[in-house]
């Protein structure tokens, strides 16, 4: 290969990692590989200038932009930190700082979070506006969303100057984080591979009242405006928390390149007791004097770098793959290991995620195998140790093509990675996963009963789905194993309760493929009773506030199945729920039918919930985003100018909150 072809190789991979980090918020790689191939560019091109090209990944910052956003452009520009995992770099850094200024100097360090960028803007004390990083020179607008952070104020309070921006990491903490993936494991969804992607996928939700219940966190890390406070950039963040803005408290000031290590050793292990992710240290010379004498270069400040932590990694072998099927009959392979210690915690299994995952990988059995823990929580292989392969080595891994559980043979859905099996009507793991969600708190919530009973029920033959729950009976169940007649009555007069659960959470029980929470919300508020939902076509289901066609097609498949709607029946002649109650239909008028309403501002006499919940309940639409379809916005104070800028340009009605409340009064 010719070092023409070697650079045309790496940038076209580096502009599709680059994509698949920015735009898609997936990536398939490690930030360290990432880095290491960037630098690989980087000196190859200044090796051989005669290849320099304007559009290549190295002259550039990527971008996280969003067309369902609208984009701003940044007042100054947003670059990226020069990143090293190299101490010896960091002597370097030091040195140059030292040699190019000439004077005594200090150098800030804060630890690197590891979410997403947002810079803000405040003028006389307000947020006006929040703005991703995108491609460093505009970004997406997500002021709505950012709002529903409670740890960045609003207003302000104390001495502040009267415009400034501020700029931070918007973070989602481990445990949020560990809890929305137990539920979308729950509901067999894809996994956030860490909370940055999270954190990330999140901030870009056109629906504010989800971006509120995610929780997100958020730490501000650096000043801009013409009148600071401070010549210092550590002091200016001390006043900035004075103002009531969330800063770390683990920013230190060091006087020399010892004081710099001694932080970057510290934390290097005790980050692992932090409650948020973080990935390494930024150190900045803390006078914004010097860090203007020193500049920048085309793609990142002098006067600062990003030390990384290195992902921790551990070698171990691959024993044997074995394979799970879940309530939706999605078949996921779990390479089994020798045990090995991996950020705190001992590490036996490891997801393969699908067959494209273990092709890639070229697995055999006795393969020594590297695992990491993906944003140091979910362990996954990141690649083989091939020069450790003897002839001893065992048989290449194929994915199965028989499900493990039943016999059936597993089918692929295009455009899908998984595989599934079919059978869900007759397949134990999908049956007792179907009656494992039926029963959970979020649904049914039903007393008693955990997956542990269920099993035990199910392999007795006492029941063989959802529905058989309500035929159980005190005496069935009483001299079973670990039981006794106290926790039969419990769990019977528990099943009994649920027959009170209302119609929305029922839909979300079914364990409709794609039907959420909030989804079955949705629905619920849109159709009187289950047969309504049940005769339903597509363009009805896709008319619903968000909800599109691969939803919409999922229902419509979901009662195309005789056994699904005779089960249907069979928990309404039980008693459930599967119709809206009189007091909830009592609320509901038609007169904002037909209508998209687009919400802005911030509100006097309701929240943007009660607001969206009054719309719904009138028959309107609520909507994120502003297009020419848009009935009409609801606007509080400080409407984000960008909306207000293309409302007065597409010529939509601007309604106040008491305009609005005498419509529908």
């Amino acid at each position: 290969m010719t070092v023409k072809e070697k650079i045309d190789q790496l940038r076209a991979e580096l502009h599709q990692h680059n994509y698949n980090y920015y735009v898609l918020n997936a990536p398939e790689i490690s930030d360290k590989e990432f880095d290491d191939l960037m630098r690989e560019l980087q000196d190859l091109e200044k090796e051989h200038p005669e290849y320099q090209d304007d559009n290549s990944p190295t002259m550039r910052v990527g971008s996280d932009l969003n067309k369902n956003f609208t984009q701003v452009a940044h007042k100054y520009p947003m670059l990226s930190l020069g990143n090293t995992y190299s101490e010896n770099e960091v002597t370097d850094f030091y040195e140059r700082v030292k040699k190019a200024l000439n004077e005594e100097f200090e150098i800030c360090c804060e630890l690197k979070y590891d979410g997403t960028s947002i810079s803000l803007t405040y003028e006389d004390g307000k947020l006006v506006r929040a703005v991703t990083r995108g491609d460093g020179e505009k970004g997406d607008d997500v002021t709505d969303n950012v709002k529903t952070i409670r740890t960045i104020p609003l207003v302000l309070h104390g001495n502040y100057p009267k415009s400034f921006e501020i700029r931070g990491e918007i973070l989602m903490p481990w445990v949020v984080f560990e809890e929305l993936n137990r539920e979308k494991e729950a509901r067999e969804e894809p996994l956030f591979a860490n909370p940055r992607n999270a954190a990330s996928g999140t901030l870009k939700l056109q629906n504010s009242a989800i971006v509120a219940s995610r929780k997100l966190d958020a730490y501000l890390y650096y000043l801009l405006g013409e009148e600071l406070p401070c010549d210092g950039h550590y002091e200016n963040l001390q006043a900035a928390a004075s103002w009531g803005f969330k800063t770390s408290e683990h920013a230190r000031k060091a006087h020399s390149l010892e004081e710099v290590f001694e932080y970057i050793n510290y934390w290097d292990t005790e980050r692992k007791n932090l409650p948020v992710a973080t990935d390494g240290i930024v150190l900045k010379v803390n006078s914004l004097r010097q860090q203007k004498n020193l500049g920048f270069t085309a793609k990142s400040p002098r006067w600062a770098i990003a030390y990384k932590f290195q992902a921790e990694r551990a070698l171990t072998r691959l024993n044997k793959v074995t394979y799970q099927v879940g309530r939706t009959g999605a078949v996921t392979p779990v390479a089994n290991l020798d045990p090995v210690q991996l950020s705190g915690t001992i590490v036996k299994r490891a997801s393969l995620h699908n067959a494209d995952i273990i092709e890639g990988l070229d697995l055999h059995i006795g393969d020594m195998v590297y695992v990491e823990k993906g944003g140091e929580i979910i362990p996954k292989i990141t690649g083989v140790d091939k020069d450790a392969r003897s002839m001893l080595i065992g048989e290449k891994v194929k994915f199965i093509t028989h499900c493990p559980e039943c016999g059936s043979k597993l089918i692929r859905f295009e455009g899908e990675a998984a595989h599934y099996c079919p059978n869900e009507t007759a397949c134990p793991p999908q049956i007792k996963g179907k009656i494992e969600h039926f029963i959970s708190r979020k649904a049914m919530n039903i007393d008693g009963l955990g997956p542990e009973t269920v099993d035990m029920f199910y392999r007795l033959g006492l029941i063989k789905d959802t529905a058989d729950l309500y035929r159980l009976k005190t005496d069935d169940i009483k001299n079973l194993e670990r039981m006794g007649e106290k926790s039969a009555e419990n769990i019977v007069n528990g099943i009994a309760a649920s027959k009170e659960v209302p119609f929305e959470r029922v839909l979300f029980a079914l364990g409709i493929r794609f039907v959420g929470e909030t989804v079955a919300k949705k629905i619920a508020k849109s159709f009187t009773d289950i047969e309504e939902l049940e005769n339903a076509d597509l363009e009805k289901l896709k008319n619903i506030d968000e909800i599109g066609e691969k939803i919409a097609q999922s229902i419509i498949t979901y009662f195309s199945n005789p056994t699904n709607r005779e089960l249907v029946e069979r928990l309404k002649s039980n008693g459930l729920q599967l119709h809206r109650t009189e007091e909830d239909l009592s609320g509901y008028t038609d007169k904002l039918a037909g209508q998209s309403i687009v919400i802005s501002g911030v509100f006097t006499h309701h929240s943007r919930d009660e607001y969206k919940e009054m719309i719904e309940k009138n028959g309107g639409k609520n909507v994120g985003s502003i297009s020419s379809k848009t009935s009409f916005i609801l606007a509080g104070e400080n409407m984000g100018p960008a909306k207000l800028e293309k409302a007065q340009k597409l010529g939509i009605k601007i309604m106040s909150e008491d305009e609005f409340l005498s419509l529908i009064s």
